[in-house]
């Protein structure tokens, strides 16, 4: 029988390939169908918005933070992957009870990596995902990294204002980038005041979690006036399954409207 360590480093068993999988994470949901496994992905949360046909077509299981159990157990999965991050972890060791369960744990792009080949091994997709890392490689090789390393903050919610310590993948994407992130002494997804914003040279807002708009660059600029402040794609920051492959064109084209 086929042994998997997942990136938790719990020891998974299966008899089989997968037949019905259930995706507890939306960049991982987008992923799956890349590796083109349409008929084998049975449940994703209401927030597996990519792509737009399976949102319309498959059984909705709840969201990442409020799983619906009984809906899994209707569809009896044969595979569940889950994330460290973006799950409760007493939903997720409760279905683990039940069924198998495959957690991801990614904090940086070497991690999303590892992450798509082991999901490429446990799902029968070996060629499709290892020639997706090298596609994501080569990609992030012609990323055109900033000279100026501009003191940067980026902000994933409003009321509070909350941003991103070292130890997020998001971070790990600015410093590719050439940003230096101005929080990178803290962990996590600390709170954050107007006033510690003022020390960054660029500000950079999310579409997600929270969906900032220009009406909250606006309130932020004024209160901010020497700070250069952006709007940005969310996902590409920090969705680390196969929309990686179009993130450093995405980096790219905002580091040559900065500069």
């Amino acid at each position: 029988m086929p042994v998997y360590i997942d990136q938790l480093g719990h020891v998974l068993e299966l008899p089989a390939t997968p037949r019905s999988i259930v995706s507890l994470v939306p960049s991982i949901t987008e992923l799956l169908y890349t590796l083109q496994l349409d008929e084998q992905v049975t449940g994703i949360t209401k927030f597996c918005i990519h792509p737009q046909s399976w949102f319309r077509q498959k059984t909705r299981i709840g969201g990442t933070k409020n799983i619906n159990t009984s809906a899994i157990q209707q569809l009896q999965p044969d595979l569940i992957i889950a994330n460290k991050e973006e799950n409760v972890k007493a939903q997720v060791e409760q279905l683990a009870k039940q069924f198998p369960v495959f957690t991801t744990d990614v904090n940086n792009l070497d991690d999303a990596l590892e992450m798509i080949e082991q999901i490429g091994a446990i799902t029968g997709t070996t060629a499709n995902a290892n020639h997706l890392v090298s596609q994501i490689r080569c990609a992030f090789s012609n990323l055109q990294v900033t000279n100026h390393k501009p003191r940067t903050g980026y902000l994933i919610w409003r009321n509070p204002y909350m941003t991103i310590g070292k130890d997020t993948f998001i971070h790990d994407m600015l410093t590719r980038c050439g940003f230096t992130n101005i929080f990178g002494n803290t962990t996590r997804y600390p709170a954050v005041d107007t006033w510690q914003l003022a020390h960054c040279d660029l500000l950079l807002l999310s579409s997600e979690p929270y969906p900032f708009k220009q009406k909250h660059l606006d309130e932020l600029q004024a209160q901010l006036p020497n700070t250069r402040i952006m709007l940005v794609d969310g996902e590409m920051f920090s969705w680390y399954g196969s929309r990686l492959l179009h993130a450093p064109a995405y980096f790219n084209s905002l580091l040559k409207s900065i500069d």
